[in-house]
């Protein structure tokens, strides 16, 4: 009897550890296209729910100090939003994430021209990119690290690029509170890739009034990548230092959001820029940034295997979008925060490359370590 009660015992423990990845229907697109959706649950109160529409994270849900749960990525409660207006709220942004100026690049001699969405320049891969596309789901699984892979297959000619490319988005989130995403594509022909997620945050709660910009944030980059007035990087490297892009040691958002003095802060309305973490894509991840939200206790270390990264602190938010708590989104509601390549690359050999060539896979794996500062179990709110 006393080893069968610490057999049950050592079930239910084992049971209690485990994480869930749990199946639904999010909505459907204007056509009638299901779109489904997946919720990744672990032992610790923080769940992520994963929508096949851009394979985007719909929702990012976690416990603050006092263990209240709020949902703590900007977004829409139904599809009808994603539809009116997609925002690119928590989408994974392709094939090429951020701008290439006017829209036009030039790979093995050949010009190829994608379209123009921002000002003079594309944006994170076109009127069409893969923030707009139902994917396929085609793995689910539950476990101590439950995770969820969808699948693209962007057809040669497809927003102007070149080659038929195949991309993997797996999220997974572990007992640790590591939300991990790993992209993954592969081509027929040569082409160029620069993918990312383009998640907001709001630690406070997407609903909270108080907005993103009393954020503490931290990044350990030595330049930046200043721009024109179209916001396309010059090709130069600044030193950060002595300027309002210095977060090597950590400084509150708002505290110099709106510094005019600096042309670079009036061409972003604030911070929309590329902060130099390394000179090429590494095999490990190593640190991007730190987030800390003073008023929740909530925060997260962001690492990836990517040279740059993009911060932008919600700028163009403009009081036009209700969210899922039934608030409307203003300027400064969220920031967002992109490991990547630099922007233009496509155009800036001093960036590097971003082609990808046959029998080669492309890869940017980003972790976010969440802390709740918890110290109550957490209560969902």
């Amino acid at each position: 009897m006393l080893l069968a009660a610490a057999a049950v015992a050592g079930l239910t423990a084992n049971t209690a550890q485990a994480g869930e990845a749990k199946r639904s229907t999010f909505g459907r697109t204007s056509d009638g296209k299901p779109v489904p959706a997946v919720t990744l649950t672990n032992s610790h109160g923080v769940s992520a729910t994963v929508i096949a529409w851009g394979a985007s994270l719909q929702s990012l849900k976690m416990p603050d100090r006092e263990g209240r749960i709020d949902d703590v990525t900007l977004g829409y409660p139904d599809m009808a939003g994603y539809l009116k207006q997609p925002e690119f709220f928590g989408a994974t942004v392709g094939r090429v994430a951020n701008r290439i100026a006017r829209g036009r690049f030039t790979l093995d001699g050949k010009t190829y021209q994608t379209p123009i969405n921002d000002g003079p320049n594309a944006l994170h891969g076109g009127t069409r990119g893969f923030d707009k596309v139902v994917w396929d789901v085609v793995s689910v699984k539950s476990g101590t690290t439950p995770s969820v892979t969808l699948r693209y297959v962007s057809r040669d000619g497809d927003q102007g690029y070149p080659g038929t490319l195949t991309v993997d988005a797996t999220y997974s989130l572990d007992e640790n509170n590591a939300l991990t995403i790993d992209y993954r594509a592969t081509t027929d022909r040569p082409t160029v890739v620069n993918l990312s997620n383009h998640a907001y945050w709001n630690l406070s709660g997407e609903g909270s009034s108080a907005g993103a910009m009393n954020h503490i944030l931290e990044i350990p980059a030595q330049r930046f990548t200043p721009v024109d007035e179209t916001l396309i990087p010059t090709g130069e490297q600044r030193p950060v230092a002595g300027t309002v892009f210095d977060f090597r040691t950590p400084h509150q958002i708002g505290e110099r959001v709106r510094d005019a003095r600096d042309i670079q802060m009036v061409y972003g309305r604030g911070y929309d820029h590329n902060w130099v973490i390394g000179d090429r894509v590494t095999q490990d991840q190593h640190l991007m940034a730190r987030v800390h939200d003073p008023l929740s206790g909530r925060g997260f270390e962001l690492w990836s295997n990517q040279p740059g990264l993009q911060f932008y602190s919600g700028n163009f938010i403009n009081g036009t979008v209700t969210g899922k708590a039934q608030r409307i989104y203003r300027g400064g509601d969220a920031l967002v925060l992109e490991p990547q390549l630099f922007p233009d690359t496509v155009n800036q050999p001093a960036f590097g490359s971003a082609r990808l060539d046959p029998g080669q896979t492309y890869r940017n794996t980003m972790t976010y370590r969440f802390s709740t500062g918890q110290t109550t179990p957490p209560q969902q709110r």
